[in-house]
This record gives C-alpha cells, structure tokens and sequence, in this order.
C-alpha cells in the first residue's frame, strides 16, 4: 500500500487566504511587525495551520513573491523603441513605490525578509533585479549602435536596483534628476 502524505489536505482557499493575509499585513506593517498569529487570525485559520504548511513568515513571504502578491505589475520594464526613456520610466516607477505610504517600508521588509532567507532572497532579484530583465533589450541596443559596444549588459539591472535598494535603506529623500542621471551613468552618453 503506497503510504500517502501526513496531516491535513492543503485545502486551496485556505492556503490563497493565508497569502492573501500575508501579503496584505506585510504592505501594512511591514516584516518585523509580521506575525503568524496575525496571519492565521486575518486568513481565518488556526495558527497551527500556518505552521504546517509553512515554517515561519519568510517563507510565506516567498510564496507570495512567487504567486506575484507583493510586487506590483509596475516593475515590468516599458518597451517604446526608446531604451533609455523605457530605464528611466522603470526607475521613476520604482522611485514611486518607494513614495507612496507603504513602500519605501515595503522594499525595507523586503530586504530583512531576503537577509533571512535565501529563497526570498532569489526570488526578490528574479522579480526586480534579474540580468534578464534588460539584457535581450539591452543586447539590442548594443546592437543598433544606441549604446556602446562595451556595455556590460549583465551588470546593467543591478547597478540600478542596486542604487535604488540603497537609497530605500538609506532613506533618502526623492531626487527628481536621479532617474536620467543612474542611467546616463550606467549605460554612458548617447553615442554620437
């Protein structure tokens, strides 16, 4: 007889409520101030439930990275023709989440969660800061001549979000100019 799996059956609105949960009371209070017994009691579940089904709130913060719950579809790089007004608008639009009332905390809790767990860690660079997310672009541009030959396209994503996460961090005040300047900076002037 083939031994069959132990416990509860995952029962799908249980565990689509639970994120739900989560996710909502991460943009609202953000990591530290997460809790598996707010979770359960938002969601409507014991917190005993929770615990089966996943081990503490990193990883219920990776599942919600992974089911797109906490990203918003605004870190989608634009595609006009126009390579360096499409980083520029990214960067703006990620400028504006770290604006709104809820997200420069987010991108902070972000960022504890994925320095405690490497899975939250991954899947935060694959949704804001994959090489893949500007190298088929960037690879074109290089192409056509509107960057230069050289471009370390790899590297290009990272600088970016890179100096994004920072500021977050930092708490830096909004520069309106910084968007034209990372980028002029990273993928150097326009060729003549």
């Amino acid at each position: 007889m083939p031994e069959g799996r132990r416990g509860a059956v995952r029962s799908e609105a249980a565990r689509v409520a639970i994120l739900e949960a989560t996710a909502a009371l991460f943009a609202e209070r953000g990591y530290d101030h997460l809790s598996i017994e707010g979770i359960a009691a938002r969601a409507g579940v014991g917190k005993q439930t929770v615990y089966r089904w996943w081990p503490g709130k990193s990883a219920l913060i990776a599942d919600c990275l992974l089911e797109g719950m906490l990203l918003p579809d605004r870190f989608a790089v634009p595609d006009t023709g126009d390579l360096r007004a499409d980083l520029i608008a990214w960067l703006a639009g990620v400028e504006g989440v770290l604006d709104s009332p809820t997200g420069e905390g987010l991108f902070r809790s972000l960022i504890a969660a994925a320095s405690e767990n490497a899975e939250v860690a991954q899947r935060l660079r694959e949704s804001l800061a994959d090489p893949r997310l500007f190298a088929p672009r960037l690879r074109a541009a290089r192409d056509s001549g509107e960057v230069r030959a050289d471009l370390p396209v790899d590297e290009v994503s990272e600088t970016l979000i890179g100096a994004i996460m920072l500021r977050a961090l930092a708490r830096t005040p909004r520069d309106p100019g910084l968007p034209e300047r990372l980028v002029d900076l990273t993928l150097g002037p326009r060729p003549a």
